[in-house]
């Protein structure tokens, strides 16, 4: 039996009937994985798109560019999400005609919509070749995402410059310990608390090919704490330690991919895919870097929203984002926050289980199951 307390992004009790009642019929027809189906185009709903897949080197501009190509394919984004880590980018797509309001079928275009996709996406030669990809029907954004970057293997980077015994990044801390006894490992994550995170872990661990035997997870104040109790698919242990170090780069790689860097500008436009591509041309223009979109079309209307950095990775400077509003239109491009300020996260030391905070918990939780100390 799985038992999951949850509340609403606001942190209040779920009470929406609609929505309750959709969770539980994902839950009943396995379909939790499903997107929702609120596209549109032109002011009608969107039954069938294009879907396209882009991976490679991250460089400013690129999302620009990308925009660009479609606007001059014809093609209509009605639904996008970029994500950006370690110099890495996966960006999924969902288009259609920008005339017929439909998935496009015709296999020469198509087929000219990724040639010229791949050239820009391997514009500097980047030694990782790009990956593009084309086909028709929806996909769950996120769940591709997160596939794409751990094909990419952006997490390659990240034990690079860092010390795992250091308080001060603020960067999630994962360890692994076996259970000789039982047969078991034990991941441990702790790290600032965020929507999705359970999501983000519980698809990485499966797509690492790693079953999930005993979970418990628990928030306090901002900080967020799981344990994973797992066998890789052939029924073993970690039983190295190169396994060992790969799967906590993987998790925290998994974790930071959604963390938003930079300042959040949200764009309301016509359902045009004109005006999409002029705001990302701006933002390169006037030095901008995109390190997170989310571009989704409803009902006539785009809402639009990109996390954005000077070239540098640097907070942009805010002479710089009201000049772009005076070209936009102050209506038209709103400033919600400034940049992500991380907290740091108290750590104990490299061999951190869970931590004080729910020691008892977790020791009750390990009584329960039958588990003793785990052997190091």
């Amino acid at each position: 039996m799985d038992v999951f307390h949850v509340t609403d992004n606001d942190g209040n009790k779920v009470t929406d009937e609609e929505l309750i009642d959709h969770i539980q019929q994902s839950l009943r027809t396995n379909a939790a994985l499903l997107p929702c189906p609120r596209r549109s185009a032109g002011g009608q709903a969107v039954t069938e798109v294009t879907t396209i897949e882009l991976s490679g080197a991250d460089r400013p501009g690129l999302l620009s560019e990308v925009l660009a190509i479609l606007t001059d394919l014809s093609c209509n984004v009605v639904e996008a999400e970029v994500w950006t880590h370690n110099m890495r980018v996966a960006c999924v797509l969902h288009v259609t005609d920008q005339v017929k309001g439909a998935a496009i079928a015709d296999p020469e275009r198509l087929s000219k919509i990724k040639e010229l996709l791949y050239k820009v996406m391997n514009a500097d030669s980047d030694i990782k070749s790009a990956k593009t990809a084309v086909s028709t029907g929806l996909t769950h954004t996120e769940r591709r995402l997160h596939q794409m970057m751990f094909a990419d293997r952006d997490f390659e980077q990240m034990s690079k410059g860092r010390d795992e015994t250091s308080s001060d990044d603020g960067r999630p801390l994962v360890t692994v310990d076996n259970y000789e006894d039982k047969g078991y490992s034990m991941v441990s994550v702790r790290c600032r608390d965020r929507p999705k995170l359970l999501f983000d872990t519980v698809c990485t661990l499966t797509d690492m090919q790693y079953v999930v035997f005993h979970a418990s997870a628990d928030s306090q104040d901002t900080e967020a704490y799981q344990e994973y109790y797992v066998r890789h698919t052939d029924g073993r242990m970690l039983n190295s330690e190169a396994e060992r170090q790969r799967l906590i780069h993987c998790l925290e790689a998994a974790i930071e991919r959604r963390v938003s860097e930079g300042m959040r500008l949200e764009l309301c436009r016509t359902d045009q895919i004109g005006p999409l591509s002029d705001a990302t041309r701006i933002f390169r223009e006037n030095g901008l870097s995109v390190t997170r979109a989310e571009i989704t079309s409803r009902d006539e209307k785009g809402v639009d929203v990109f996390y954005v950095t000077d070239v540098a990775g640097n907070f942009v400077d805010s002479k710089t984002v009201e000049a772009i509003r005076q070209e936009m239109g102050k209506r038209a491009l709103q400033v919600k926050d400034g940049s992500l300020h991380v907290e740091s996260s108290p750590r104990e030391n490299s061999t951190f289980s869970f931590g004080d905070l729910l020691k008892f918990k977790s020791e009750r939780f390990l009584y329960n199951i039958g588990f003793k100390k785990p052997v190091s």
